[in-house]
């Protein structure tokens, strides 16, 4: 009896010890100085998802896919961005990033019964898997967001098939729009402080939400008409019910402004925090896009460029060796005092260059795409990786700073929209109001946030510029508009071919791309999903020029442009 008794005491104790050791490593393995999802404020989180969504953006539309769009060039460390040159591999990595800790606002906002933050949360996560959709096609969406579930499909999820991506996008951003539609006093938890997008107004989180519907409706126009039709003229014809950002002023633009404390929350590659301003020098304008200004006469090539130090003439009364070493010297363009480097022809000939293979504008003079030896362009003397090429037009000085009134990070805005507009009436023949009207906003839109408003009615009044109803006309103007948020621009090229584009002679392919790889890690790691998403991919003539194989290819089609002869 003795003996039971003290088993049955050892047993209570071993049991409690037990107990209290399980309590011990939990209360171990919780970070004091950490955030408890299950209880953090939602705002801690929102600020960041905000912040890094806009960081990535402008990172993504103001350096390599600007290259794409050839809005810019390099002429240093070009491969990448002249050339097209990806390795094989493109990280999404830091995009799941930011959808996760959007997640968990969204799941906060649930639980804390906040409407405001759920709308906002849908608004970020279709943007996001908008991007993803459009960059690589295929892509992990259903169980993308359950790898902490430990669950086989939240650890190596299946790829969504792009179009069941797009069409979750549209459903998302429908439930976004009821649940933003309420006055701001109506929501309990105000998100002002953090929202760095519109200080908490959710009447401008509600328009942004219906003008990306309107932006992936078109994206499908092409493939699946009857659908963007129906989309965009149900929102068009309710304006109560679905507002959108029309506002030519900027004020309903999403944008993020950046405070310019540090490297981190400053505007990329300025030259306050990269002291020796290689990031910004080694970008210059690409002469596609400034030759295209300057056959509109377009003030924005001022804003956003720089004139060249000093211009080139060719003079054949020039004595020979005039120019071999530069040497500016003094003159006047126009009341202006400017430098002029004079050349004989035989210095051109020595260096196996013609008259057409320089550039004698005495403005601005952009690299063409994809050259070979950027550097030397325009007969720069200096060689190096980000060259100080006085012949070639940098950007302008506001590209310097770590912020600054018109140094944005360009969301999506009223000029996009106008143009979406425009060309659904013109183009599509849907019922999306006056194409002229919206063509028209959307340059006075553009023009007015680069500080130019005053300068549109005479701009469009140029026969080059007047409304001619075509689906060129129109993204060429939305390409121009995309200054700094080129990613978009690339998204219509692959939908509509246009501007008409033609890949360097030095590129990695004979014709721009229209996807990125699936990465190296994703190839490793989640190997059989990978494979099934390349195979939906369609092999094209170019296919061969990728890194990976043909099935995994940037220039294989994803399923959005399959079918379209589009973009080429």
């Amino acid at each position: 009896m003795k003996t039971v008794r003290k088993s049955i005491i050892l047993s209570i104790l071993l049991l409690c010890l037990s107990v209290s050791c399980r309590k011990d490593l939990v209360n171990m393995n919780n970070n004091p100085n950490g955030a408890n999802p299950a209880t953090i404020n939602p705002n801690m989180v929102l600020s960041t998802v905000l912040t890094t969504v806009g960081m990535q953006l402008v990172n993504l539309g103001y350096q390599d896919m600007a290259g794409v769009m050839q809005h810019t060039q390099k002429d240093g460390w070009t491969t990448t961005h002249n050339e097209y040159d990806w390795a094989g591999s493109n990280s999404w990595t830091e995009y799941y990033d930011v959808l996760r800790n959007n997640q968990l606002v969204y799941n906060r906002g649930v639980a804390l019964n906040s409407e405001l933050h759920q709308g906002v949360a849908l608004v970020i996560k279709s943007l996001m898997f908008g991007l993803i959709a459009d960059l690589w096609g295929d892509a992990p969406y259903t169980h993308a967001l359950e790898g902490d579930k430990g669950t086989p499909e939240g650890t190596l999820p299946a790829y969504d098939k792009q179009e069941t991506i797009y069409n979750g996008i549209l459903a998302d951003l429908e439930k976004a729009n009821t649940l933003l539609s309420k006055p701001k006093n109506a929501y309990a938890i105000p998100i002002d402080a953090a929202d760095v997008f519109y200080q908490g107004d959710p009447a401008k989180w509600r328009k942004m939400a219906n003008s990306l519907a309107l932006r992936y409706y078109m994206r499908l126009s092409e493939k699946v008409p009857e659908k963007a039709k129906a989309g965009i003229e149900k929102i068009v014809a309710n304006p109560d019910q679905y507002p959108l950002i029309l506002n030519t002023d900027g004020s309903e633009d999403a944008n993020m402004s950046f405070p310019g404390n540090s490297n981190a929350d400053s505007w990329p590659a300025n030259v306050v925090y990269d002291k020796d301003s290689s990031n910004y020098r080694r970008l210059k304008m690409c002469n596609t896009l400034v030759t295209t200004l300057q056959k509109f006469k377009d003030p924005r090539l001022g804003v956003w460029a720089n004139k060249v130090q000093c211009f080139l003439v060719v003079d054949d009364n020039l004595p020979p060796g005039t120019g071999n070493v530069y040497k500016a010297v003094d003159t006047v363009v126009n009341g202006e005092q400017r430098k002029v480097r004079y050349i004989s022809p035989d210095v051109l000939a020595a260096k196996g260059l013609t008259i057409n293979d320089i550039n004698q504008d005495v403005n601005y003079v952009g690299l063409p795409p994809g050259i070979s030896g950027p550097a030397v362009y325009n007969l720069s003397n200096d060689a190096s990786q980000a060259s100080r090429n006085p012949h070639v037009s940098w950007l302008n000085d506001i590209y310097r700073q770590a912020k600054g009134p018109l140094l944005k990070s360009r969301i999506i805005t009223a000029a996009e929209v106008h143009f979406i507009l425009a060309e659904a009436a013109a183009v599509k023949g849907w019922a999306a109001g006056n194409a002229e009207t919206h063509y028209k906003s959307g340059i006075q839109a553009s023009f007015s946030v680069w500080g130019l408003g005053g300068s549109a009615a005479a701009y469009l009044e140029q026969p080059s510029v007047k409304f001619d109803g075509t689906q060129e006309q129109i993204i060429v103007q939305k390409w121009i508009a995309s200054w700094t948020a080129a990613t978009e621009a690339w998204a219509d090229y692959k939908r509509t071919g246009f501007p008409k584009l033609k890949a360097g002679p030095y590129a990695k392919g004979p014709v721009l791309p229209v996807r990125l790889y699936y990465m190296l890690e994703e190839r490793n790691l989640n190997k059989a999903n990978v494979d099934a998403a390349s195979n939906n991919l369609e092999v094209t003539t170019y296919s061969s020029f990728g890194a990976n194989g043909s099935k995994n290819s940037p220039w294989s089609k994803p399923w959005v442009i399959q079918g379209t002869g589009k973009p080429w």
